[in-house]
């Protein structure tokens, strides 16, 4: 299938490591100009390398790095000055961790709403006059289903999911009747870096990988229905779709691709 994707510019912010750094590389392999970005020149440039040496054929898009921490006004400002016309915003950057709720500081719901909220709103902010005057964009924010069941273990992060689900919806609604659509993506646990080094954590006692695993979809996520954390390229596929001209008719929708953990048809 194709997705139209080719002469779009798209921007994946976060995009160095895990699901960000897949739904550049299946952008990029549908021949979007994607703008890959990390907080460091040098995480940024080996992306930028390895993800070029992957595409192959003359379907592949051209790929160009920015190095900054997006969770500042800053960063925000000089991404927009060096490349100030985006088509597609895919506003992935996230943190997470486990933290019993009474240990949760100020400190650290105010850092988890900055990096995982208010980077996005920002870029929504900066990019939007601009696909207004072309009539077509996309903005995805990459929520979780942590925002429709918030994990016991980290309130915080199930907050600032939930914040983007909002917003999400609220811009969506500032742009009826456009050429632009705001969608949410909820993922279910997937095999990012974090994820890795949480299962890795939790096999100190001598469980293999496989044996974490069963036992964290058994006692932690019991709903799920594939029993298994998901593999990022499958939760680019959808971003992918949704980032398309192809995907005109879904705006201000909560799409799921959670394994099934979140137990409603709705």
């Amino acid at each position: 299938m194709d997705l139209q994707l080719s002469e779009k510019t798209t921007l994946v912010t976060g995009s160095t490591a895990g699901i960000g750094r897949a739904i550049a590389a299946r952008l990029a392999s549908e021949g979007a100009r994607v703008i890959v970005n990390g907080r460091s020149q040098d995480s940024v440039d080996a992306a930028v390398a390895e993800l070029t040496a992957e595409l192959t054929g003359e379907t592949g898009g051209m790929l160009v790095g920015f190095a900054g921490d997006l969770s500042t006004a800053e960063a925000a400002e000089q991404l927009f000055a060096a490349h100030p016309a985006v088509d597609v915003l895919v506003n992935n950057l996230g943190i997470f961790e486990a933290t019993p709720f009474e240990k949760i500081t100020d400190e650290d719901w105010t850092r988890f709403f900055t990096v995982n909220v208010l980077s996005g709103v920002r870029l929504a902010r900066l990019y939007l006059p601009g696909m207004r005057q072309r009539d077509w964009g996309r903005i995805l924010f990459i929520s979780s289903e942590s925002g429709i069941q918030i994990p016991t273990e980290m309130v915080h992060y199930g907050m600032t999911k939930t914040a983007q689900l909002a917003v999400s919806r609220g811009l969506a609604e500032t742009v009826a009747g456009t050429g632009i659509t705001v969608n949410s993506v909820l993922p279910g646990p997937t095999k990012s870096r974090g994820v890795v080094d949480f299962i890795d954590g939790l096999g100190e006692g001598g469980a293999s990988e496989a044996e974490v695993e069963k036992q964290f979809f058994e006692e932690a996520r019991p709903t799920s229905l594939i029993k298994r954390f998901a593999e990022p390229e499958e939760v680019a596929s959808l971003v992918a779709y949704l980032a398309s001209p192809l995907a005109s008719a879904t705006t201000g929708a909560a799409v799921r691709v959670d394994g099934g953990i979140v137990k409603s048809c709705f």
